[in-house]
């Protein structure tokens, strides 16, 4: 880092450092306006900061105004931040005696003889490690904001206190402020959520369970196209699908490996028959006792298994966000078990397939990542350093051979292996990972699995995990955020909409209706009595591909007037020329609109 970079958001240290000083600005603003208030937590987060708070009341947006008020005024007292230290039993005295139950929590799990800090402000003191800016004043008044308020627990507990959490956002410049709420608002015009609410694509309710979204309709149409497409794909390449159920002993997760290692993100376990059941997390157990029901030669390997599975995840509330993070979700799955000697072609294949699925989609801005395990971390990964010293060179190699661009992170693997993550740049938004492909040299062992080689010797095969789009879910998610619910053609859940302009055609226009439903187009008609500007409205509000207007002089001549959402009126057609001008972009998949 250079010296003239040291004090700008480029310094990663510097930034999280000027934003954990806004968040005890926002702390004391709120103790001096409501002393009653308790403080719970308030670090800084990526972007910006948020602080938990335990107050007998609701924070609204007028209360976050006058927080903002009152840490302008803070930040113009210049008021130095102090470090000292305490020992155990001062510290926790003198939490208690300012009545903040939290932070002597805090202290008292503390272990033994860690350093207990404190940063002062004024007349505001808070339990801290630090590191924070010298002074109050070192934060720019006019380029931050507070930008929301949810429902926290304390320490993630949700059978916890109940507190309220504040998010704020600040930078050195009011013009990248400006930028950065920009983006917030284009991120919520964009929003899956709102999107597919307006559009009747898929909901959610309390009291079917939060994390459990419901497909409707138009939604379930667009997953099924994507789960056709996907399918119609890997079959093409030679894989076999299954459907395996959506339980599975507590027996069978032992023996992968995923209770020790994966439990807190399953949903507790089901006590039925003198047997203990859980909701499968993932598959792969599964797919390894489907190999296992039958011996293998090494003539029939490489053998490829594809689900496209449901599966349930206990995800925390926080971390729920419609579609694209929920508690049960479908996965694109599959399970390719090999020889060592066929992992660089199949691994090639399943990239070329990611690679060419993304194309389809117009998929441009990402980048590729091989998740590598911690081995100081004993507790997240099996602990075999021969095996993963063997995959995570076996999985490196085969990228570079294959001249895929990457980076490595440590830290990220899956529990039994290193995998290459793809991650894909959002509209708006922190990237995420959509495809994935893994290599597994641990389940394979954990289940016995053998096949038969060339010289007759019992071998174990190599196992690849990989998924396409992910889950079909957050893939739907993305789409619906990149195009704000405008698909193209072969994925729109309506792609054509009738709209008559007088009673007189209605015949003509059902008739239009039957051979475009017969050609496998979803059409829809709207032969209500009301004005067509107010159809074509509806329509393009509705993101239908295609609007065909049809009056008296449309049914005279055997035509249809074509208008797109865009608003582009392709004149004239007969429904010959139309019906085939939309079979070609649905065939092609083409996303011109």
């Amino acid at each position: 880092m250079s010296e003239e970079n040291l004090y700008t958001f480029e310094n990663e240290a510097y930034r999280k450092t000027y934003w954990h000083t806004c968040s005890h600005i926002m702390a004391q603003a709120v103790k001096r306006l409501w002393p009653e208030v308790k403080l719970a937590i308030g670090p800084s987060i990526d972007p910006g900061w948020y602080y938990d708070f335990d107050a007998p009341f609701a924070f609204t947006n007028e209360h976050l105004e006058q927080i903002e008020a009152e840490m302008k005024k803070i930040i113009k007292e210049r008021l130095p931040l102090v470090r000292s230290e305490k020992p155990r039993p001062e510290a926790i005295a003198y939490m208690e005696a300012k009545g903040e139950p939290y932070k002597v929590e805090l202290i008292q799990d503390l272990p033994e003889g860690e350093v207990i800090s404190f940063y002062t402000q004024g007349e505001f003191t808070d339990l801290c490690a630090g590191p924070h800016l010298d002074s109050t004043g070192r934060v720019k008044g006019n380029a931050f904001k507070l930008t929301a308020c949810n429902a926290s627990y304390w320490r993630g507990d949700a059978k916890r206190q109940s507190l309220q959490r504040i998010y704020g956002i600040a930078y050195l410049k009011k013009d990248e402020l400006e930028a950065y709420l920009q983006r917030l608002e284009e991120a919520k015009r964009r929003d899956h959520r709102k999107i597919g609410r307006d559009m009747r694509l898929f909901m959610t309710d309390d009291l079917v369970g939060r994390g459990l979204p419901m497909f409707l309709p138009k939604g379930y149409t667009i997953w099924r196209e994507l789960e056709n497409y996907i399918r119609d794909k890997e079959l093409h390449l030679g894989y076999q699908h299954v459907m395996t159920p959506c339980v599975g002993t507590v027996g069978l997760y032992k023996t992968s490996g995923h209770w020790d290692h994966y439990k807190q993100n399953m949903f507790p376990a089901m006590e039925i028959d003198e047997d203990a059941y859980v909701l499968r997390p993932m598959n792969c157990p599964h797919h390894m006792m489907i190999y296992a029901s039958q011996p293998h030669s090494y003539r029939n390997l490489p053998l490829r298994i594809g689900e496209i599975a449901h599966d349930f995840r206990y995800e925390a509330s926080g971390a729920l966000k419609g579609i694209e993070r929920g508690r049960h979700f479908c996965q694109n799955d599959a399970h390719l078990f090999c020889t060592p000697e066929q992992i660089k072609e199949e691994v090639g294949k399943v990239c070329d397939l990611i690679f060419d699925t993304y194309k389809d989609f117009g998929i441009t801005d990402y980048r590729c990542v091989l998740s590598l395990r911690d081995p100081a971390d004993k507790e997240k990964y099996h602990d075999d350093d021969t095996m993963w010293n063997t995959a995570e060179t076996a999985l490196r190699e085969v990228l570079v051979d294959l001249g895929i661009n990457f980076t490595e992170e440590i830290g990220e693997a899956a529990f039994y292996g290193p995998k290459l993550d793809v991650n894909v740049r959002p509209a708006v938004g922190a990237e995420y990972t959509l495809s994935t492909c893994q290599l597994d040299f641990c389940l394979p062992a954990k289940f016995d699995l053998k096949y038969i080689d060339s010289d007759g010797s019992e071998k174990t095969p190599v196992v690849i995990h990989r998924a396409i789009l992910g889950s079909l879910d957050r893939f739907m998610a993305y789409l619906i955020e990149e195009t704000m619910g405008n698909f193209p053609v072969w994925l729109a859940p309506v792609q054509v909409k009738l709209l008559t302009i007088t009673d007189r055609v209605n015949d003509y226009a059902e008739k239009l209706w039957t051979e475009l439903e017969r050609a496998n187009i979803r059409v829809e008609m709207d032969s209500r009595n009301e004005k067509v500007g107010k159809k074509i409205r509806e329509a393009t509000l509705e993101k239908v591909p295609y609007m065909l207007v049809i009056g008296d002089r449309d049914m005279e001549n055997g035509t249809v007037s074509v208008r797109t959402r865009s608003g582009t009126d392709l004149g004239a057609m007969t429904p010959e020329e139309f019906k085939a001008l939309c079979l070609k972009q649905i065939a092609e998949k083409d996303r011109s609109l």
